[in-house]
């Protein structure tokens, strides 16, 4: 008689469990930050994988987006003879929104998706055990360094976003609707002040953070094998998403608006 073995199930944790050990993992994180213990080797590295590796797609995106963007706007402004404030109205949703929220979604996809991947493999392989035998601490040596690197290269990430996007808004605006760039770029100047522009890299900076932390957190709790590694990549990505705009709620509700009374 032949005994048939059955597969372990593994089951994946639930949001909240997952919400938790993503919170804790953070405090990890910046307890090690704040006593240096980082892999100084290893950010380099990943800095150019969140940077000029995913700099492509978000550029490109962004640019679309500002042109897209554009047209929506001038055209219902022009109903109304106010197409010369076509700027302000991009400076007030893409500067402020559209644009970090993007760049940090595209990172999420790219990026993101590929921290958990890494680290899932690592974990049902082994691998993370392998690094407890060496008396090598998982999270100085694999969280650390991409969290880093997130929070370094997302915000300018950002940064080069706007310009494109804006390039963008100059390039649509004046094939189609006459508006010459100074006209375009005066708008922006006088809607979108410099504390906008502390808020953005503020705004992009905890978007870096979030995806690496969440990220790596899906990596490490990953159980199975290859099918279980797909799906905390694709959880990981997920998640970010979801993340990156309630911050982006919370952050909006703390410095753009104003009380009632």
């Amino acid at each position: 008689m032949t005994v048939k073995l059955q597969p372990k199930e593994h089951t994946k944790p639930s949001g909240f469990v997952q919400f938790l050990t993503t919170l804790l993992l953070f405090g990890q994180v910046w307890l090690r930050f704040i006593q240096g213990k980082t892999c100084d080797r290893k950010i380099m590295e990943h800095m150019v994988t969140a940077g000029p590796k995913s700099l492509s797609p978000v550029l490109l995106v962004n640019g679309f987006a500002g042109m897209i963007f554009t047209i929506q706007t001038a055209r219902e402004l022009a109903k109304f003879g106010a197409v010369d404030t076509v700027g302000g109205a991009f400076a007030l949703a893409f500067c402020r929104e559209l644009a970090p929220i993007l760049t940090a979604s595209i990172i999420a996809g790219q990026v993101g998706s590929a921290f958990a991947a890494e680290i899932g493999a690592m974990q049902v392989s082994e691998q993370i055990d392998a690094l407890y035998m060496l008396r090598t601490d998982p999270i100085n040596y694999l969280v650390v360094p991409r969290v880093i690197a997130c929070g370094i290269m997302v915000p300018i990430a950002t940064m080069f976003a706007l310009v494109v996007g804006v390039l963008g808004g100059i390039l649509v605006g004046f094939q189609f609707y006459q508006i010459t760039p100074e006209v375009f770029l005066e708008s922006i100047r006088v809607f979108l002040v410099p504390s906008d522009l502390f808020v953005i890299v503020t705004k992009s900076f905890l978007f870096g953070i979030i995806v690496a932390v969440n990220s790596c957190n899906w990596g490490l709790s990953t159980r199975g094998g290859v099918k279980q590694v797909g799906e905390a990549a694709t959880a990981a990505v997920v998640s970010s998403w979801v993340a990156i705009f309630v911050i982006d709620f919370f952050i909006s509700l703390l410095f753009f608006e104003k009380p009632i009374f």
